[in-house]
């Protein structure tokens, strides 16, 4: 049975911080598409379109008829754990620290075996349930977990190795006044995180959820404001190591396109928040956590990007808002590899239309402030890469995910 995982103590600051080092990340091109379902929480196997054959381990060729026309399907994850044994000494740097690692072969329900890692709870001939997460380096990892829901299942160590689970971490929300900052707070407290920091832009000018931000217990507002170089230094200097989760919501939004507008004054304000001001992050917060990505239990473990839809699919209606998002979407994919191997997971949120005052014009669905801090802890939670809120968000990247032509032409249409 797992034990719940204890409340760090407080660190020694003679003890050196364990350098993070990245296990083997090299794999065949067939086998990174495992990776690309891992990334966004989805189990899913190569089928083959002619013969239906379920492939195991990825492929380019069907192993029954050799067709090239393998597709990935989200796959039923149950199966029997047939066999099992433990790694007890190994060459390599990244799993020497973590020996025993144990390991299995998992027959899958749908056909093929499977080799996993095995949660704690997991022995025998038990039945269980298999997910595929995302390692240091990138690349998929297979975990077998108990059928059935356990005590503590989520203190787990090979568990909680490949998700960020904020249970006992602190966490960093750079913007306080956007509306999702009090669910948000309230949602990360609850999943267990033991401080949340709340970064105020503006500190002198009020603003009606402070007080209830105020009333949460373990919330801390500081001044932050990543159009400003030494507001975000300050803050890096004061709490970079002690940040192990960085969710940046910080943005400036306007309606309209190129031709809507007169001037490039909201464009360059756009531009300052979503885009530059990611980068000043980057350039302080990511240093800091990048080297705490092995500082124990409350390790450095994720930083979380939440960025409209219209960063893969653009919306004409918010153009320039559309923009600014992909240009940080395309920072993001930066830092996620400058990051590798350090681990911490750079992630991805893409939201729909917010309940918000800058998207009236626009009709439901629309995404809630507590909706959009369900989605947060449950990406954090999974360990996704890249992940959804909302339904439009959702249809939406699941068109570009088939075809991303035909995505922004159909959002073009419109």
């Amino acid at each position: 049975m797992t034990e719940p995982l204890q409340p760090p103590p407080k660190k020694n600051p003679l003890k050196r911080t364990r350098v993070p080092v990245s296990p083997p990340g090299t794999r065949s091109r067939a086998a990174t598409g495992l990776s690309v379902m891992a990334a966004e929480g989805r189990f899913a196997l190569q089928h083959c379109a002619d013969c239906g054959r379920i492939q195991y381990p990825p492929r380019d060729l069907c192993r029954a008829c050799l067709s090239e026309a393998l597709e990935w399907r989200d796959t039923d994850p149950m199966g029997q754990l047939v066999a099992e044994t433990a790694i007890r000494a190994t060459p390599d740097t990244h799993f020497r620290d973590r020996l025993p690692i144990r390991i299995g072969t998992v027959l899958l329900d749908a056909g093929p075996s499977l080799i996993c890692r095995l949660h704690g709870d997991v022995s025998g001939d038990d039945r269980v349930r298999v997910v595929n997460r995302i390692d240091a380096a990138g690349q998929a990892i297979l975990l077998a977990l108990p059928l059935k829901e356990v005590p503590h299942m989520q203190d787990d160590p090979a568990l909680r190795t490949l998700s960020c689970d904020p249970r006992h971490r602190r966490v960093l929300i750079t913007d306080a006044r956007a509306p999702e900052a009090p669910a948000l707070a309230r949602a990360l407290l609850k999943a267990g995180a033991s401080r949340v920091f709340l970064g105020l832009p503006e500190a002198w000018k009020p603003f009606p959820a402070r007080s209830e931000l105020e009333d949460i217990g373990n919330c801390s507002i500081m001044p932050l404001d990543v159009t400003d170089f030494g507001s975000v230094r300050e803050l890096a200097a004061e709490i970079g190591g002690k940040t192990d989760i960085l969710i940046n919501n910080a943005r400036f939004i306007r309606p309209g396109g190129a031709l809507a507008r007169s001037d490039t004054i909201f464009a360059r304000q756009e531009l300052d928040t979503g885009c530059l001001g990611l980068m000043r992050l980057a350039q302080t917060f990511g240093r800091a956590m990048a080297a705490r990505g092995e500082d124990g239990v409350n390790n450095a473990a994720a930083w979380m990007n939440i960025l409209p839809i219209g960063a893969l699919v653009p919306q004409p209606g918010h153009g320039m808002s559309s923009a600014t998002g992909a240009a940080a979407l395309a920072i993001s994919h930066g830092m996620r590899a400058d990051m590798r191997g350090s681990g911490v997971r750079v992630m991805n949120l893409y939201t729909g239309p917010m309940d918000d005052e800058w998207h009236q014009e626009l009709p439901p669905p629309k995404v809630t402030p507590s909706a959009l801090a369900r989605a947060i802890v449950s990406a954090l939670i999974a360990g996704q890469e890249e992940a959804t809120a909302g339904e439009i968000a959702r249809d939406l990247h699941a068109r570009w995910r088939d075809d991303p032509a035909l995505a922004i032409r159909e959002a073009l249409a419109k």
